[in-house]
């Protein structure tokens, strides 16, 4: 590795989850002259899985960030690059190498793979030396080309044109990036406020909350109208449609169901169960001192009659190895749990399921959610799952035919409770009731089998003692 090369340093797009090939840049959180240290934060991307933000791994000033927001990178390509010694010289590679090639063409010609490797100094430095060195060269010097490579260096100096709108726009590369901490960028964002309008007054011109603030009550007189045409502009008035770019986890959802609806054989069964003492049970168990400080619902027995069942029932747990010809029964349930997020549908699990208690499930679960409605479930965390919940209730649906995830062998559709009318000891009573479905890869899970596991967890749910008796 050369000096120049140990100077500045290139961070690539990793692979943040497992074999993904691509990401795609959601928001810099930094910009070329912003000072950052090991494990800092510098950018946040959205993978086919989900958001992930990208620490640093080494310390320095940013030199170049070399893709804008939006722009989906390949995995490996370098996003950023770094100044680890940023008082050893003036030699900022990509800001002079587009200086050199405005300016004269025919002076960088011969110098132009210097400069873009970082060494137009070195070189300069090496030819004044030399220059001297006949006798009467000298004398020759102040009129011949002796004097020409000391004004090169120094037309490079002033080619860090892109830290001039920095400068001028407070920290924007370009025009569109005002330096600003995530916090103060997330509390922009949800007032609807263009971070590009507001003068900071925090040191080295960060824009502080308060500013944010203060253009926030300015925005009905200012502001407002100016987002009319900006909608205007991206639907045109009259038009009936919309169009939306399918990408990140929309587009790797669209191909995972397409796979698993034409590969995995999908079997869909039905049953309609009595969940009323399963309803008083929840209500128990929050009033429970074991079950203090962790959140309590329906979802939660069913997530725990299901594992009870698989307990029951182990050869429904299975994946399908296609490549190897077998069939791959687990001994372990990583208990995943359908979930909406703002950036569509998602699916972490629980690693181990089938080891916790009510109360370590109940946590678990808690987290699981909370972290996925904050977009900040990792590709880890959605990698690895055997058996998937979806609940389709708290939409207010009674039931559907869910997909499975793909690599599992089962899913369970959770429908909505309501009160109903029930044969109960021989009576018609009301009676809250709910509509479970359980889709299953018929190559793995034959249909008796299959039926067994969702008798099984209607029966659990129907007398819910028998979470205690099989947990």
């Amino acid at each position: 590795m050369t000096a120049v090369e140990q100077r500045f340093r290139e961070f690539k797009m990793p692979d943040v989850g497992e074999g993904l090939t691509e990401a795609e840049i959601l928001k810099w959180f930094v910009a070329p002259g912003d000072t950052v240290s090991d494990g800092q934060v510098v950018c946040e991307v959205e993978t086919a899985k989900a958001a992930v933000e990208l620490p640093i791994p080494f310390d320095g000033v940013v030199h170049e960030l070399r893709f804008g927001e939006g722009t989906t990178v390949d995995v490996g390509t370098v996003i950023i690059s770094v100044d680890t010694q940023p008082g050893a010289g003036d030699a900022p590679a990509p800001a002079a190498a587009p200086a050199a090639s405005a300016a004269e063409p025919a002076e960088p010609e011969g110098r132009q793979a210097n400069l873009v490797g970082y060494g137009a100094a070195p070189a300069s430095t090496k030819r004044r030396p030399r220059k001297p060195v006949p006798g009467q060269q000298p004398r020759t010097a102040p009129a011949a080309p002796a004097a020409a490579p000391a004004p090169a260096p120094r037309a490079q100096a002033p080619a860090p044109a892109p830290v001039e709108p920095e400068l001028n726009g407070h920290g924007r590369i370009g025009a569109a990036r005002p330096l600003a901490k995530p916090p103060v960028r997330k509390l922009a964002k949800d007032l609807g406020i263009d971070l590009a309008s507001i003068t900071p007054t925090g040191p080295d011109g960060i824009i502080t909350r308060e500013d944010v603030h203060a253009a926030a009550q300015a925005v009905p007189v200012a502001e407002a109208p100016t987002a009319v045409p900006a909608a205007a502009e991206a639907v045109a008035p009259g038009a009936r449609e919309r169009r939306v770019p399918i990408k990140g986890v929309r587009k790797a959802t669209a191909q995972a169901m397409v796979s698993s609806a034409f590969t995995a054989p999908h079997v869909t069964e039905f049953v309609t169960v009595d969940v009323t003492r399963t309803m008083k049970l929840v209500a128990d168990l929050k009033q429970d001192p074991d079950m203090a400080g962790v959140r309590v619902n329906p979802l939660l027995l069913v997530a725990r009659a299901l594992l009870v069942a698989i307990k029951r029932n182990p050869d429904i747990n299975a994946s399908w190895d296609e490549a190897n010809q077998e069939i791959v029964y687990k001994d372990y349930v990583n208990l995943g749990i359908a979930a909406a997020t703002p950036r569509g549908l998602i699916v972490p699990n629980i690693k181990d399921a089938g080891a916790k208690t009510l109360p370590e499930l109940a946590s678990a679960l808690g987290e699981l959610v909370a972290t996925a409605r904050d977009g900040k479930t990792s590709p880890a965390a959605m990698s690895g799952g055997t058996v998937t919940i979806t609940n389709v209730g708290v939409f207010g649906v009674d039931t559907g035919t869910p997909i499975l995830n793909p690599g599992e062998s089962a899913i369970l559709a959770f429908g909505a409770v309501k009160l109903q009318p029930w044969v109960h000891k021989g009576e018609v009573k009301p009676r809250q009731v709910t509509t479970l479905a359980l889709s299953f890869d018929h190559r793995l899970v034959d249909g008796e089998l299959g039926s067994r596991v969702l008798a099984d967890v209607a029966a659990i749910l129907e007398r819910p003692k028998r979470l205690i008796t099989w947990g």
